[in-house]
């Protein structure tokens, strides 16, 4: 039969009860002859409990010993499940990440995934064993614990399979697809049958919770067939991310529509115009393992220039720090910012093949009095930035004025 990694999430191993209606899950798939690997999340809530302890003690945690301390979530995780499997008759074995062992990078609690050894997986897989994985996590070259970042479980299930060239990679979680918007914000949301790897990258990157990017960056590049489904549904078919487009893709111009509220925007004014100026700026943010997302550069009088960009909200303070720091050196004026905005996106590679997507887009917007204040495009995407007490609005006459809430026609 198939070898099959299935990853769970935290809600769906939130409880001792949950933990066990995941055994009897798995035990039904081995039953049909498959052979499993099982990754876990921590129980919900679990890492952001450790990370207040952590807090408490220290305001800003140091990285190693804070990646030591939240890998402890999904070491309880799998020792449960491993005791749940036995319990009703199902041989397992639990794994911490430094036991596989999966080797990152020294980049605490943003780890990249570097090398899986799977010889210890498959001797267990083939001694009849439903191999468990705590996910989230690594070991660096020097023996230290690593963390992936949030979302991380994702990442570490995708590698897995690529890893042990699985049939398959199922994320379970407590959704039962990706659907074209989050249905929490447009109860006419549809979940989608399919969707290619490239739109799943930008919903994904750009907000959308279901997966993390990583993790489909990983299944593209290894070719691992991906699939999410419920883990609180025991039929359903769930979303496919495929490699091809299909026929009924072009037909849908975009895919979904992502959002994130994460988002805060600073403005950098009066800085001279000359080469060089957009490394000064972003340079010492980046050499603080802080991401800037979206960026505009706007020529101004008298030959300086202003520099717009935006980071996520939690380095929102930090990074205007380090701006403060180095103003007088890179010779601005001012330096203001606003952290109540948000980002909408439209996705999907139909607009490759259509012209006057964006045009909608900032019409719809337009009509509904919903300022612009940057915005950001790709091939299959377009992203605006607004104030965030517009972002549901946004978001809902969107899905309707691009037909999203209509099932594509076969």
């Amino acid at each position: 039969m198939a070898l099959i990694v299935q990853k769970y999430g935290g809600t769906s191993v939130g409880t001792t009860e949950r933990i066990k209606n995941v055994a009897r899950r798995i035990a039904k798939w081995k039953a049909q002859g498959h052979d499993l690997v099982i990754v876990v999340s921590a129980m919900s809530g679990e890492t952001n409990r450790l990370i207040g302890l952590a807090k408490d003690i220290q305001e800003y945690p140091d990285a190693r010993e804070l990646d030591v301390l939240v890998s402890t979530g999904e070491q309880v995780t799998i020792g449960l499940l491993a005791m749940a499997l036995k319990e009703i008759g199902v041989p397992a074995k639990s794994y911490c990440g430094w036991q596989v062992p999966v080797v990152t990078d020294s980049s605490h609690s943003k780890a990249r995934i570097q090398s899986i050894d799977d010889a210890a997986m498959r001797a267990d897989l083939d001694a009849g064993q439903v191999v468990i994985v705590a996910g989230f996590q690594g070991i660096d070259e020097v023996g230290s614990i690593t963390t992936l970042g949030r979302g991380g479980s994702d990442t570490s299930a995708v590698a897995l399979a690529a890893a042990l060239k699985a049939d398959e990679c199922q994320i379970y979680t407590d959704v039962d697809g990706v659907y074209t918007t989050d249905p929490r914000v447009v109860p006419e949301a549809r979940r989608l049958k399919t969707i290619t790897f490239e739109e799943m990258i930008e919903m994904a990157s750009l907000g959308s919770k279901v997966l993390q990017i990583r993790s489909v960056e990983f299944a593209g590049k290894y070719k691992v067939r991906l699939r999410v489904l419920s883990s609180f549904e025991e039929e359903g078919e769930g979303t496919l991310i495929t490699f091809e487009e299909d026929q009924n893709m072009e037909k849908a111009v975009v895919a979904g529509i992502a959002f994130d509220r994460n988002e805060a925007r600073i403005n950098v004014k009066g800085v001279p115009d000359k080469p060089g100026i957009a490394y000064q700026i972003l340079g010492p943010i980046a050499d603080a393992n802080i991401e800037v997302d979206m960026i505009i550069q706007n020529v101004g009088e008298h030959g300086t220039t202003d520099f717009s960009f935006t980071v996520p909200r939690g380095e929102f303070q930090r990074t205007l720090g380090i701006l403060r720091d180095v103003q007088t050196h890179i010779g601005a004026t001012k330096i203001d910012a606003d952290d109540k905005v948000a980002k909408i996106s439209i996705v999907g590679v139909g607009m490759r093949s259509h012209c006057g997507i964006a045009s909608t887009m900032f019409r719809t917007l337009a009509e509904e009095g919903i300022n612009i204040q940057l915005i950001s495009t790709s091939e299959i995407k377009v992203s605006v930035l607004v104030d965030e007490k517009y972002l549901e609005l946004g978001v809902r006459v969107l899905h309707k004025a691009f037909g999203l809430d209509q099932a594509v026609e076969a």
